[in-house]
């Protein structure tokens, strides 16, 4: 087993969830929300987990949709390799409607700047399922999250964004491009935006993009949809993981608020807040904040 065997692992297994949950989306529609959402989480964490048992018998998994007796087995504190995954990265994304024509896209949320590719309407065909040819109704900012922690390290993992059609992977990372002077944009939750990030994007320039799942908020740093993503409104270690693995792959600045590392595979799985920027943004976020805290 090699660590090229792990990257391409990540990126298959997290791809195949995506598809997987397109095709219940396509079956099951959107009259249901709170059906499509157990079914999707249900069907997503079973096939990873099944994998995984299989591929890697003998390893640890984390997962969000795991048991709490499950997240507490002292054996993976022990473990030298433990897969953190994320099944279903924004349930609720997952389960709306787009608000307009292209209202769920990436592009969209980022005032009509972004790759077009972040914004496409994926027609029927393996993994793409909308049925008889049509176009996707769905939301396009969930994610699944694979990752791959050894020896107190991240090592692999990849970001499936199936509803746009790609897998952000550690076996290839992207090249976001390279922030030029001027004002930039900062990823933030379109349901709850910390208070404090309003005040650090007027401190420092920028311009506040909402959208959906913590996945699809950095994966847009990945993409050159947004240069930043600050959150401190609490979250595990799932949901950032995969998407911290590829940014650090990436080149691209990964840490705390305060700057110091995120950590995985801990005791509590709780990672309340997290950075996520171009390399060459990194100081003046870190340092607007510290202002921001005295």
């Amino acid at each position: 087993m090699t660590i090229r065997d792990d990257h391409a692992l990540a990126a298959d297994l997290a791809t195949e969830a995506g598809e997987r949950l397109m095709r219940i989306r396509e079956r099951t529609g959107f009259d249901d929300p709170a059906a499509l959402r157990a079914e999707g989480d249900r069907a997503a964490h079973l096939l990873l987990m099944e994998s995984l048992s299989r591929l890697r018998p003998s390893d640890c998994v984390l997962s969000e949709e795991a048991t709490r007796e499950e997240r507490l087995d002292p054996r993976r504190l022990t473990a030298d390799r433990v897969w953190i995954v994320d099944p279903l990265d924004g349930t609720r994304e997952f389960s709306e409607r787009r608000a307009g024509p292209g209202g769920g896209s990436l592009r969209d949320h980022a005032g009509g700047v972004g790759s077009a590719t972040m914004d496409t309407e994926r027609r029927a065909g393996p993994g793409g399922g909308t049925g008889s040819g049509g176009l996707d109704e769905g939301r396009a900012d969930w994610a699944v999250h694979v990752a791959l922690w050894e020896r107190g390290r991240l090592t692999a993992g990849a970001v499936a964004l199936p509803a746009q059609g790609r897998t952000l992977t550690t076996a290839d990372p992207p090249k976001p491009p390279a922030h030029e002077q001027g004002r930039f944009r900062i990823a933030v939750s379109r349901t709850r935006p910390p208070e404090f990030v309003k005040k650090l994007a007027y401190l420092v320039g920028a311009d506040l993009v909402p959208m959906g799942s913590a996945g699809a908020k950095m994966a847009a740093v990945l993409t050159g949809d947004v240069e930043a993503y600050v959150h401190a409104g609490g979250q595990y270690e799932w949901d950032s993981a995969a998407p911290v693995a590829v940014a650090q792959a990436a080149g691209v600045h990964a840490s705390r608020i305060d700057g110091s590392e995120l950590r995985y595979n801990q005791a509590d799985p709780s990672l309340p807040d997290i950075l996520v920027s171009l390399p060459e943004l990194a100081a003046s976020l870190l340092a607007g904040i510290r202002d921001l805290h005295r």
